[in-house]
């Protein structure tokens, strides 16, 4: 969500919005124990209250589309938990339907294609996660507006990673892409709990598998993208500064590593701007650059044909003199 939408929809609504989510900065988080991520998860709860019918959801899909395309992205994969949208949209079946066909309005409207994951949250039963693994098998697909795959969101130290298993076995055998968050606020252990239970083709975050050289390797080994998230790692609190953020160790590892901007509204910075960052503080040149790009597209499920025009898109730029 975009600052201005957000204050636009919260008016609308009649919904206070706290002083962090107005002064036009970032807020200030550190989600690394109880306390600081509390406040992050009631800010982005209240930006979420804001979000009350279909006209609001096509909007917000919309524009993501529209900042991802500014930024060069030709493919978007959001990942949306509908719970919290079905109350105003009549149940989760039409939260998941009216999400599907905003992203194929997004898509013919922007030229970026526009997939998305389904997730479930650590924080609700396990049995509601089964529930939105069959919702998303029933709307199983490999384009745009489709459900391509299954996510599992929220703070890595509640729930029981392995009593989602059975969620993410349901959506496996329907071929969708596994992509849970783990491996930020917890370290390496979680990593392996994860690629243990969970058997990921992608993890959310996943950096902290850099401080055990054997959970990196297995990452490795198994093929395993990492979504990096540099703004959101030091906006959270996960690292003090961008400079400290593994990821030249996780490249020089052989890992894959796409990079993503992870919530915008709250963290301040876009997709290119993880890229900036890679650029201007890791000191990354234009090959380096480019293995960032093609992890994203090869890790991505987009239609093949798109898939091998970006590709080609970034041999192209690289072949470009400066």
């Amino acid at each position: 969500m975009q600052s201005a939408t957000l204050v636009e929809l919260a008016r609308r609504h009649g919904v206070r919005l706290p002083a962090a989510l107005t002064g036009g900065e970032p807020p200030r988080l550190r989600a690394t124990d109880e306390k600081g991520w509390f406040r992050f998860q009631r800010l982005y709860d209240v930006a979420r209250s804001c979000v009350r019918g279909e006209d609001d959801v096509r909007r917000l899909v919309l524009e993501a589309a529209q900042a991802d395309a500014r930024d060069g992205g030709r493919w978007l994969e959001i990942q949306v938990d509908p719970t919290s949208y079905a109350v105003h949209l009549g149940g989760l079946t039409p939260a998941v339907e009216v999400v599907l066909d905003a992203a194929r309005a997004a898509s013919a409207a922007t030229g970026t294609g526009v997939g998305v994951l389904i997730a479930a949250s650590r924080i609700r039963h396990p049995l509601d996660a089964r529930t939105l693994a069959r919702l998303a098998v029933r709307y199983a697909g490999s384009g745009v507006g489709d459900v391509l795959g299954f996510g599992l969101s929220n703070d890595e130290r509640r729930g029981v990673t392995e009593e989602f298993a059975p969620a993410f076995r349901i959506a496996h055998r329907a071929g969708l892409l596994s992509a849970p968050h783990s491996g930020e606020l917890l370290g390496p252990q979680h990593v392996r709990h994860t690629l243990t239970h969970l058997h990921p083709d992608r993890i959310g975050h996943g950096v902290r598998s850099a401080e055990d050289p054997a959970v990196l390797a297995e990452v490795v080994d198994r093929g395993i993208v990492l979504e990096v998230c540099p703004g959101s790692n030091v906006a959270l609190g996960v690292y003090e500064e961008p400079e400290a953020v593994p990821l030249r160790a996780l490249l020089n590892a052989g890992a894959q590593v796409a990079l993503g901007a992870d919530d915008p509204l709250l963290f301040g910075s876009r997709l290119l701007d993880q890229y900036v960052i890679a650029r201007e503080v890791h000191g990354l040149d234009d090959e380096a650059l480019a293995g960032l790009a093609r992890s994203s597209i090869t890790g991505s499920r987009a239609p093949s044909d798109l898939r091998t025009s970006m590709l080609q898109g970034v041999d192209d730029w690289l072949a470009t003199p400066a």
